[in-house]
Parts: structure tokens; sequence; C-alpha cells
């Protein structure tokens, strides 16, 4: 048993006790679980480039192309360069695209690498004075980008359109005219704006139940090039009854970093699969339960995320939009990156006594996977707080 001092809300350190450790079973193959689970992975920025992380994006492209094959080892799917990697916070059109490039690269060269890459309009400002044309244009070449690297595409989610749209229709236009041009059936992306404000009434409609209705016209009118939908808007109801009423033959991707162990799971009527950013920290714990709940054993299923969904919704706590610092933190834990920098700066985005409780909750989900490694590096980060443990 390993014991150190953590800070707490009242200002004062207090005695933390690890768990015991838990082992994770070897990862079965993904072709034998009965859902689909991409994770969508961080960046791991380089700490020794001279460039201003407020200004420019510097990243360590090995260890970030050694996190995803750690990731895909474990069975699980990476959805690329999307909001988890910083995409538009941080990380720039261009050195997106190398992050693709590098990543589809890698999962040639790995047998049976799932992968998706993120297509966006982050390359031109979200004006008013923005035309839907431009929209059109830039969701072009970021999608013909991919399509042409053989890439799978995530459509996400446009802060262009959100800023220019006019009503509801534009969102028609826009997302008809850019799926005509696309060969493969590709993933929606609607990302609520509690993870990024500049989303605010996507679809044309501040109301979610307005929006929601003009999202499965799309679907609808467009199904036939689409996969599936990623919702993230963390709300469960919301997504159950949407999941309900999606054409046939279009997935429910859950988003919902809150409520994801039971949209995995589903119901009599169905269940979600999953394009989710904290199957990046909790990946051994996510691989374990996706092979359980294939082999029929619920209970196992339910038993082994239980302990990840209060970790969960830590991490992606309001401000949802710094949930990133999270993920790169327990990366930084377990030891999958020598340091705790990020691009643009963001591992100073939450406060100490957020990295106290994380580092509580991850232990207590038994994803501590070396506790002393861990405990040393969180005493270091006590110490740069002034608050030696």
């Amino acid at each position: 048993m390993i014991t150190l001092k953590l800070p707490r809300a009242d200002g004062k350190l207090h005695p933390y006790t690890l768990s015991p450790p838990r082992s994770w079973p070897a990862p079965a193959a993904a072709t034998q679980w009965n859902r689909i689970a991409y994770s969508a992975a961080h960046v791991v920025a380089d700490p020794l480039s001279s460039a201003d992380p407020w200004l420019q994006p510097a990243i360590d492209w090995g260890k970030t192309i050694e996190y995803r094959q750690y990731l895909w080892s474990l069975g699980l799917g990476v959805a690329e360069a999307m909001d988890t990697a910083q995409r538009g916070m941080g990380l720039d059109w261009p050195a997106s695209l190398e992050l693709i490039d590098r990543s589809l690269e890698a999962a040639r060269g790995t047998p049976g690498a799932l992968i998706a890459c993120g297509a966006g309009t982050d390359h031109i400002e979200p004006r008013p004075s923005t035309r839907i044309d431009d929209v059109i244009a830039a969701y072009e070449l970021q999608c013909e980008a991919i399509q042409s690297r053989g890439g799978t595409i995530i459509l996400m989610a446009s802060r262009a359109l959100a800023a220019c749209a006019r009503s509801p229709d534009d969102y028609l236009h826009v997302y008809s005219r850019v799926l005509s041009q696309i060969g493969e059936p590709v993933i929606i992306h609607w990302l609520g704006d509690m993870f990024d404000p500049a989303l605010a009434g996507y679809w044309g409609h501040a109301d979610l139940d307005k929006a929601t209705e003009v999202c499965l016209q799309v679907l609808t009118a467009n199904a036939a090039k689409i996969d599936g939908i990623k919702v993230s808007l963390l709300n469960k109801d919301r997504e159950i009854a949407m999941r309900r009423r999606l054409p046939q033959g279009v997935r429910m991707y859950t988003g919902d970093d809150f409520n994801f162990a039971e949209l995995i799971g589903g119901d009599a009527q169905g269940h979600s699969d999953a394009l989710l950013g904290i199957f990046d920290p909790i990946a051994p714990a996510a691989s374990a339960a996706l092979t359980a709940l294939a082999a029929g054993d619920r209970a196992r299923f339910e038993e082994i995320l239980a302990p990840t969904v209060p970790l969960s919704r830590h991490v992606f706590r309001a401000p949802t939009r710094f949930y990133k610092t999270g993920v790169v933190f327990l990366a930084w834990l377990n030891g999958r990156q020598d340091h705790f920098v990020m691009v643009g700066g963001q591992q100073s985005a939450r406060s100490l006594l957020h990295f106290a409780e994380l580092f509580e909750l991850t232990d207590k989900a038994g994803l501590l996977l070396d506790p002393e490694l861990a405990v040393s590096r969180m005493k270091t980060l006590c110490a740069l707080h002034g608050c030696a443990s």
C-alpha cells in the first residue's frame, strides 16, 4: 500500500492510500467485439520545441504515433484529429493534416487497425460575413485531402457554418452538397456547445428539440452516404430518443462521456457504438469491458466500467472544453509520455484540486497502471504548485 498527501478544498493536505493494483487481461481482437469502438486520441506535445506554445503547435510525432499504436494494441479504433487532439484548440489544419498522414501510414502497417479522420472547416475564419459557399469549399478541401489518402471521414461540426448560417436550410444545403461528393460513408459529428461554445445553435436552432429534427432531416436525406452520427451532448435520454429514429443502417456513435457505459450496453431497442474521448485514458478498462460484453457477460461489462463513469464525469466537468487537460494528465501519470506539457499550454487549464481528485478517481478505477510512477509524478505536480506532499 502506498500513501501520499493530496490537497483538498479546505486548503489542507490529507493522506490518501492507494487501492491494491489491478491487472488487466490481454485484449481480445476487436473483430470479436459486438460494438464498434473508436478512441479519440490526444497528441503529445514536444516540450523541447522553441515554438511559443500559445502560437504554434509543436508535436512529438514519435510519441503521438506510439500512443495510437497502444490504442490499436488494445483493439480500439482511433478517431484522428478530433477535438481530443486539440483540433481547432491549439492544433491547426496543417498540423492536423500531418497528423492524419502519419496516423494513416501507421495504420497501414498495423494489422486490423481501425482509423477515421476528422474533416472540418477550421482553416477559414468563423465570421458572420463568411459565405456558405466558402464553408462548402472548406469542407471539400479537407474531405478530399482525407479521401485521397484512403482515409475514412468524420465530418466535424463547423464553427464557420455556425457563425454564418441564417437558417436550418443553410445546414441542409451544406451537408447535402458535401456528402454528395464523398465516396465512402462518413460519420457525422454533432458537438455540443459545452465542448465548443462557438457551436451554439448548431443545425440552426438553440432549441435542441428543433435542432434534432434538422439533424435527422440531414441524416435521412443523405443516409446512403452516412455510416453513423456521433452525438456529443452529454444527454443520454436525448441520444436514446434520437437513436431510435435513425434511418435504417445509420449507427449511433455515443459521444456522451457522462453516460457511455449505459449507452453502449444498450436496451431491448438497441445500443450505441462508441467514439469517445474518455476511451483514451481508460483504454485498458474499455477494452476489457467490450470483450466481456461480446462474450455475453453484461454484469462484468458494467462492473468494469462502473468506476470509470465518475472518473469520466470529472474529466469532462464544466468547463467541458478543458477535458483534454485531464486526458493528457492521465497519460503522463501512466508513463505514456514523459512530461505534462500540452499544445497551446493547456496543461494550465485545470486546478491542482481537480488533478488531485482525478488521481483518486483513477486509482479507484484500477487505472493507475504503475502506482509508484503515478505517485512520484503526482508529488512532483504538487511540489510545482508549492504543495509538497
